[in-house]
Order: structure tokens, then sequence, then C-alpha cells
């Protein structure tokens, strides 16, 4: 088949080619690698690769291929791990010059179960200084471009995993979602993104795990394969109590159920009252509900007002980042970039109580959705407000949408995500089609708080009925 067919092969029908010895992991290695390798200039979406170590676990798959031995669920599969993640002996950095040659002695919860069921590490992707942004850049690397157009940016702040996953580079990304950070990036790049239900990945890096709103997620480039990845990665860890007690999922039977959606009710919102959207992303956004509705779904809308969620997702983030990050801001601060410095300096206006207040916020957002979802199955929305930004956008600059300039990025470009950050609930980004500009659009379907299964399933039928994930960007001259 053409290399272009090969790379584009779902993760799944990848290991069946495997098990059936149609193809080797060395093969399927080096050709990931080598494409890495290639496009790296174009995109910038790596910081480290590991070819060595790569090709000596593909040669271990092989022999346990060849020899008849057991096999792990995703023996021989490529993936790549964001940079703020973990991995055993291989640098990182969390996207900082102040730790460009940190080395962690051991992986991830996520990444070590990945590991133990077979893939392999290809290297680490690309993101903004500590997650810190929707936009991937950081003075450590450059600008992460869009596969689909290099003046654009790939979103953030897992900007890294959603472009690699875009050009075909691996099947399988981790990335991580403290606002929206694997959604945002999914939808600018037209793959999928998911964020399970607190607790049902535990997070072994969380300093406040308690309070926690951040997630070690799946990115891959369908529904069925980040059921593959969940399948693995989930379970209980001690190290996280919302993962305690939680009881186990077939995620890849959800993905894979034919089922269509009858009987399903979906509530769904364009955008909160007062934030604007795109007459492109509009359009899209009633054209998936039409799709949802062909597939026997009941389709009625809710008042999105009451969410207007950026100021309180602000005042408890910038706050966990000023006691996290002041330290090595103030030891060393030419080592960052302006707009990190200028988030770590607007925490300081936050008082206790401040804090406070916004926690109790987001209890309150927490029973706002559960009220809704207490009569419907799942929750859509578009994911961004607009397509892709310019390469060169600035955080703190207003953004363009039909021509009007809008301040607030984070409440203009993705009013909808931060949300189920705080809430815990299931929340998936997923093609809805293409922008006036040519690029790709992202809905966002919600579930119900542990309803991942019943999630995968609505966004696997979904993306069966559309299949805007076939699309691929034009990559080579």
């Amino acid at each position: 088949m053409p290399d272009d067919d090969l790379f584009y092969t779902p993760a799944s029908e990848l290991a069946k080619r495997l098990r059936q010895r149609q193809l080797s992991p060395v093969e399927l290695v080096q050709g990931v690698l080598a494409r890495a390798e290639q496009l790296q200039p174009r995109l910038n979406c790596f910081i480290t690769l590991v070819p060595e170590r790569a090709l000596s676990e593909a040669r271990q798959a092989e022999t346990r291929y060849m020899a008849g031995q057991p096999l792990g669920p995703l023996d021989g599969l490529p993936f790549s791990v964001k940079d703020l993640v973990n991995t055993a002996d291989v640098a990182t950095s969390f996207g900082t010059l102040a730790l460009k040659n940190n080395v962690p002695a051991e992986d991830t919860v996520g990444v070590a179960r990945l590991r133990a069921g077979g893939a392999i590490l290809i290297g680490k992707t690309t993101t903004p200084e500590f997650g810190s942004g929707p936009l991937t850049n950081s003075p450590l690397f450059g600008s992460t471009r869009n596969p689909w157009h290099l003046g654009r940016t790939c979103g953030g702040s897992s900007g890294g995993a959603a472009a690699a996953t875009a050009a075909g580079i691996a099947p399988l990304a981790v990335a991580t979602d403290g606002g929206g950070s694997t959604r945002i990036p999914a939808a600018c790049c037209g793959v999928v993104g998911f964020k399970q239900s607190i607790g049902v990945v535990p997070h072994g890096q969380a300093q406040d795990v308690i309070g926690n709103q951040t997630y070690v997620t799946p990115t891959t480039r369908v529904v069925a394969d980040t059921a593959l990845m969940l399948q693995v990665m989930t379970g209980a860890a001690p190290i996280d109590p919302w993962s305690v007690g939680l009881r186990t999922h077939d995620y890849p039977a959800a993905a894979l159920d034919p089922r269509d959606l009858t009987g399903r009710r979906v509530l769904y919102c364009l955008t909160p009252p007062g934030r604007p959207v795109a007459r492109d992303v509009a359009q899209a956004f009633q054209a998936a509900l039409r799709v949802l509705e062909g597939l026997g779904a009941t389709v009625e809308p809710f008042d999105g007002d009451g969410f207007n969620v950026e100021p309180i997702w602000r005042a408890i983030n910038h706050t966990v980042w000023r006691a996290r990050f002041l330290g090595l801001v103030e030891r060393s601060p030419e080592l960052f970039s302006n707009t990190f410095k200028r988030q770590i300096a607007s925490a300081a206006q936050v008082s206790g109580v401040d804090y406070l207040e916004a926690m109790f916020s987001r209890t309150t957002l927490f029973r706002r959705v559960q009220a809704l979802l207490e009569h419907a199955d799942l929750l859509a929305m578009p994911t961004l407000t607009r397509s892709a930004l310019p390469l060169e956008q600035d955080l703190f600059a207003d953004i363009d949408i039909d021509g009007t300039a809008l301040p607030d990025l984070r409440g203009s470009w993705y009013p909808w995500t931060m949300l189920l950050n705080m809430t815990g609930h299931p929340a998936v980004s997923l093609p809805m089609g293409f922008g006036e500009d040519g690029l790709p659009l992202g809905l966002q379907l919600v579930g119900q708080l542990h309803g991942d299964a019943q999630l995968l399933h609505a966004a696997s039928r979904f993306e069966a009925a559309t299949r805007w994930h076939q699309r691929r960007p034009v990559l080579m001259d």
C-alpha cells in the first residue's frame, strides 16, 4: 500500500496486521520515525525523538510476534507523549528552558500502562511552558505549526500531539487537558481529542489531586483508537483518589457498537450569551445536529446563561500555576516568555477568598451540568468559535471572528471547554467539517459523569456518519 495509507491506518487495524504478520513492528516503527524526521522541519511538533530506544523495543516486539509469545493489546504500536507527561529515562522539559535537562526516573501511570501493553514510545511532543496556553509556542522550541496550514496554530497546549497525529506520524498520542488542552488542538487539527471523566485515568503528577482539574488523555485520528488507548490507560491507582472504586468498562466494544442513537436525548447550545461564533462554525454545527437527528437522537436546545466560566477557571488555574512556578520565575526570569510571566503575575491579584469563591462556583457549575444531564444523555456545542488562529497570535491580543476583533482569547475562542475540566464530566472533540478557510472545525460532545463508554459510542456513530476523519492534510510539495 502507499506509505500515506499505512500512516493513516487506524491503530486497531495496524494491530490486526501485526498479529497476522502482514506488517512487522520494526517496519512500522522505522516508517513512523522516518516520517517524524521528514516532517519535523515543517511542523516542529516534537521536542525529543528516541529512535534507538524505539527500534530496540520494536525488535523485541517482533521477537514476541515471531515466537508466538503472549502479546499486549498494543504490542508494537508506536505512540508519542506530550512533554508535560513524565517518561522514564526520556527528557521531560515541560516546554520550558528551565527544565530542558529534566529526566524523570519513572513513567507516569498512563504511560506505564501503555508501555506495559506493548506500545512503543517514539518521542515527546511540543507544549507551551507548563502547558500554559492554547497556542503551542515556547522559548525552548519556537512555534508548532498546523498540518492543514503552516501559517496557523495547531492549538494548545497539546499542540504537538494533535499536529503529529493529524500528520500521520503515529496513530496514538498521550496529551493532557487542563482547560481544553486536548480538545482545542484536536479541533484545530481535525483529530479526536478525548477528556475522560475525572479519575478514569489516574493522574500521578497532580500536586493537588483532590482539587485537580487536569487530565492525562488520549489523542487519536479515530474514535475506536481513543477507546483502545483508554482501555489500557484506565483503572484504579492508589495515587489518585478519584480513580478508586470506579468500575471497569469495555471501551472498544462501546466504540464499535453499531446501534444508532435512537432514544438518546441531546441538548445543544451554540455559545454562551455574549460570546460570538463564526458563521461557518454555526453552519457546521447545525449540520452536525442534523446528523445526530439522522442517527435517531432527539435534539433540543438548552439555555447557555450562567456558563461564563473563564473568570472562574482562571482564578483557580492561575493561582495553582503561581503556587507551582513563581519560585522558578523569580530565580530565572530570563528563561520564561513574557506571556508566561504575565499569567503568573496576574494570579497575585487573586486573594484566598477569591480562590475559594471560585471553588464554590465550580461546585455550582457541576450541579448545573448535572441538572442538564438528568434529563439528557449528551450535551453538544462547537469546540471552538472559529477555526485555528494565526501562528503569530498573542494570548493577550484580540482575536478575529468574521471581521470583529474580540478580547479575552480564552473566553472568546473556547468558551465551552474549561467548563468540563471543572465539573469532571467526559467530553470529546471530533471533526464536524471544514471552515471557509479550509481548516478543520470541531464538535464537542459531553457525556454523563462516568458515562465515557456511552460518549465514545455516540462519537463513533457520528464519525461513521460523517467521515470527516478520512480527510488528510497535504503535507508534501
